[in-house]
C-alpha cells in the first residue's frame, strides 16, 4: 500500500542516498522548485547522499551546466548520473554500429564530443564513432527532436521508414516520452523510439527504467561513498520511469505526483487524493512505496 507524506523528512532518515529525478521534481524546465532544493540539501545535511538521475540525453557535465542556469545550487546535490551517460557507454560499446545518424537536437551535439571520466578512459580503448547521413548508418542515435518546441513524431516518420527498412537499430538516448516545459508539453526521444518500434523497428534503452543507468548511478555512488550496501530511495514524477525504474531494481520508491500526472489526484496538486491514487496505481499494476504532492 502507498504511503502519502507530507515531506521528504517523513522518511529521509531511512535511506543513505536518494536517486531523484530533475524534470516535473526539482524544476519544470524554467525554474528549480525551492522546497524540493531545500529538501535535497536537508537530506545532504543530514549525511545522504543525492543523486541526480535523469533521462537528460546529455552527459551530466552539460545537465550540470543546465541546471545552474535554472538556480538549482550545487550543494543540493552530490552526483548526476543521465541517460545520456549512460547511452555513451551503450554506444562506445557499438550497441548502434560504429556509423551512426544522430536525430536530435544542436543543444545534444556534446553526446558526441564530451565524456565523464570513467567514460572518457573506456572511449580511448574503443574503435571511433563517426557521424554519417542515414543512408551510410549502421545505427541511429536518437537524443531527441532537432525542434521539440515544434515538431512531433509524425515529422520524422519518413526518416524512421527507411531505417526500419534498412533494419537500422536505434539507441535512444532519453526513453521519456514527455516532458512540460512550464504549461506546453514537449515530445522526447522516447516518443520517436515508440514510433520506431510501432513500424517493427529496434530500439534500444538506457534509460530510467532501464539497467544501464541504475547499474552506472550505483557505481558511481559507491566510488563516491566507499559502500556498496547503500539503502536507496528512488524519487521522481513518472510512473513507467522513476516508479517502474526503482520497483525493478528492487528500491524504495517514492511518487511526485504533483507532475507529469498532476490531474488525476484531485483539484489540489499539493495533496493528493488516496482515493484517487491507489486505484490509479493499482491500474498501472505498480504500487510505489510513498507519494507526495510535490517535492519538499
Amino acid at each position: 500500500m502507498t504511503e502519502i507524506i507530507a515531506r521528504l523528512s517523513d522518511v529521509g532518515s531511512r535511506y543513505d542516498a536518494v536517486f531523484c529525478d530533475l524534470w516535473g521534481c526539482l524544476h519544470n524546465g524554467k525554474a528549480a522548485y525551492p522546497e524540493a532544493v531545500a529538501a535535497l540539501q536537508a537530506i545532504r545535511a543530514k549525511g545522504g547522499a543525492v543523486v541526480l538521475l535523469t533521462n537528460a540525453p546529455r552527459p551530466n557535465a552539460s545537465v550540470a551546466l543546465q541546471i545552474d542556469a535554472l538556480g538549482v545550487p550545487r550543494d543540493a546535490w552530490d552526483l548526476i548520473v543521465s541517460s545520456g551517460d549512460a547511452a555513451q557507454m551503450g554506444m562506445l560499446s557499438g550497441a548502434a554500429g560504429r556509423r551512426v545518424h544522430h536525430i536530435g537536437a544542436v543543444k545534444d551535439e556534446v553526446f558526441f564530443t564530451e565524456f565523464a571520466d570513467d567514460l572518457a578512459a573506456y572511449a580511448a580503448t574503443q574503435p571511433p564513432i563517426t557521424r554519417v547521413p542515414l543512408a551510410e548508418a549502421e545505427g541511429v542515435v536518437c537524443t531527441g527532436l532537432a525542434n521539440d518546441l515544434t515538431e512531433t513524431p509524425d515529422d520524422y516518420r519518413a526518416q524512421l521508414l527507411l531505417a526500419k527498412t534498412m533494419g537500422l537499430p536505434m539507441l535512444c538516448a532519453n526513453p521519456d516520452i514527455v516532458v512540460d516545459l512550464g504549461d506546453k508539453r514537449l515530445y522526447c526521444a522516447g516518443a520517436l523510439a515508440e514510433a520506431y518500434q510501432a513500424m517493427g523497428g529496434e530500439a534500444i534503452y538506457f534509460g530510467k527504467p532501464h539497467p544501464p543507468i541504475y547499474d552506472l548511478a550505483r557505481r558511481r555512488l559507491a566510488a563516491l561513498t566507499g559502500r556498496d550496501d547503500a539503502q536507496i530511495l528512488c524519487i521522481g514524477d513518472g510512473i513507467g520511469t522513476d516508479v517502474q525504474g526503482g520497483v525493478s531494481e528492487g528500491l524504495d520508491t517514492l511518487l511526485v505526483t504533483g507532475g507529469l500526472a498532476a490531474d488525476q489526484f484531485g483539484p489540489d496538486a499539493a495533496n493528493p487524493d488516496a482515493a484517487l491514487l491507489l486505484p490509479w496505481l493499482e491500474a498501472r499494476g505498480l504500487s510505489a512505496s510513498f507519494a507526495i504532492g510535490f517535492l519538499r
